[in-house]
């Protein structure tokens, strides 16, 4: 359960820094690294016991330098550099020769690293041992928790899964040969949100998933829950672009998804209403389905977007709204608009030009149920999860505080026909 590239899916996503992430887990072991340093030397016998008491130091815990080091170093290296490429899983599949049970979770924080550990070993394996015995197991919470319970969601008692007893399992197949009944079983194992089962599977991606296009529409007035935009698998014809004001001073607020950091920020599934009230949240909608919907696989958002700055971002959301309009995040993504075209070098946009732009939502597995909508959001910003981006083209690693407003358009017509890709399963 970890990421498969470090920059992608740890300290970087989509060229953003995720910020809250590594903030916590740098500062968690800063803090770890500076006990160990200082109570090495905390016992009064070791200092001039001739001192008088009022001099005692009671602590010395040296300085800042040493405790996180690295923190500094990724943001010395935003782009996918060799730096990253050393320790990368993804450049060194053909090393592995082992089988492998990879277990990730629809809102955990390395859930696509989990998903391409598979695949890549699957196919690009040193041996064919490692790749004939890969096997993918998908929970719901992961790090975001371990059921039933995640973020403010109840998916049912099933969803509570033993990951301890499937990893013993699976060393007393793999290393102790015993016939437990796993050899038996298929390679892949997904709890399917909306109807909350569990079901196998021989692949991931679903051979039978077909990519659809839901295109996004509106008259030009998409901004909120309240506004015009709507999605269908109709094409646009001609159409107004949506635009919206981004502004690094007031940036998009985290709430649930795969956010790990600390107690204020809960990760998991919560209703997105308070953020879809926001104007710089376009906000687009199925009708409310006559059929039950299942999506299950990788999602992409395909943009048609300008800014009036030389970079932003822009981001994505899938979310399941309910008849009572509870609207339920499923999964997201972000790209730094900079890194559009290579996440190895960044390219800085003309203001005003018109750029196609792929923001990659990880994947997911639920069936929007009869009387739902399907929904997605787009925005710039979902902060403290990732960085701000300033518009002025500073990277996360500058000490620049100066930033700029800008305004972000989304074009949706027959020339620029915006749209949410989704595996829907027959």
């Amino acid at each position: 359960m970890t990421a498969s590239n470090s920059h992608e899916q740890w300290v970087y996503q989509g060229g953003a820094f995720s910020q809250l992430l590594n903030q916590a887990w740098s500062t968690a072991l800063a803090i770890n690294t500076l006990e160990r340093r200082a109570g090495k030397d905390a016992q009064p016998s070791h200092w001039d016991m001739k001192r008088p008491p009022a001099d005692y130091p009671m602590l010395e815990p040296g300085p800042a330098a040493g405790l996180a080091d690295y923190y500094y170093e990724w943001l010395a290296h935003p782009g996918y550099d060799d730096y990253w490429k050393k320790v990368s899983i993804e450049e060194h599949f053909g090393q592995i020769k082992v089988p492998a049970l990879h277990i990730g979770a629809w809102y955990d924080i390395f859930q696509d690293g989990s998903v391409r550990n598979y695949l890549g070993t699957k196919s690009q394996g040193g041996n064919e041992a490692a790749r004939k015995g890969q096997r993918l197991v998908m929970i719901v919470g992961g790090h975001a928790g371990a059921g039933p319970k995640i973020g403010d969601v109840d998916f049912g008692k099933d969803a509570v899964f033993d990951t301890w007893a499937l990893g013993f399992r699976w060393y007393d197949y793999l290393l102790k040969g015993i016939d437990n009944g796993m050899a038996g079983e298929k390679p892949v194992r997904i709890f399917v949100m909306g109807k909350n089962a569990w079901r196998e599977e021989d692949d991931w991606p679903l051979s039978r998933a077909s990519g659809t296009r839901y295109f996004l529409h509106s008259e030009g007035k998409a901004n909120s829950l309240t506004g015009d935009g709507t999605l269908s698998t109709t094409s646009p014809a001609t159409e107004t672009a949506d635009a919206y004001l981004y502004d690094p001073a007031d940036p998009v607020p985290t709430l649930g998804g795969p956010a790990f950091g600390d107690s204020h920020f809960t990760p998991g599934a919560f209703d997105q209403r308070v953020v879809e009230s926001r104007g710089d949240v376009l906000v687009y909608s199925t009708p409310a389905l006559r059929r039950d919907l299942e999506v299950t696989g990788p999602v992409t958002l395909e943009l048609y977007a300008s800014s009036s700055g030389v970079d932003t971002d822009f981001t994505g959301k899938l979310v399941d709204v309910s008849p009572d309009g509870y609207a339920r995040n499923l999964t997201e993504g972000i790209l730094r608009a900079r890194y559009r075209n290579s996440m190895e070098k960044g390219t800085l946009m003309n203001p005003g030009e018109v750029y196609k732009l792929t923001i990659r939502l990880w994947s997911t597995s639920n069936v929007f149920l009869a009387g739902h909508k399907l929904r997605i959001e787009v925005s710039s910003s979902n902060f403290p999860r990732f960085d701000r981006n300033l518009n002025t083209g500073a990277e996360a690693g500058s000490t620049s505080r100066r930033e700029i407003r800008a305004t972000n358009v989304v074009y949706h017509d027959r020339d620029h026909a915006s749209a949410l890709i989704v595996p829907v399963v027959p």
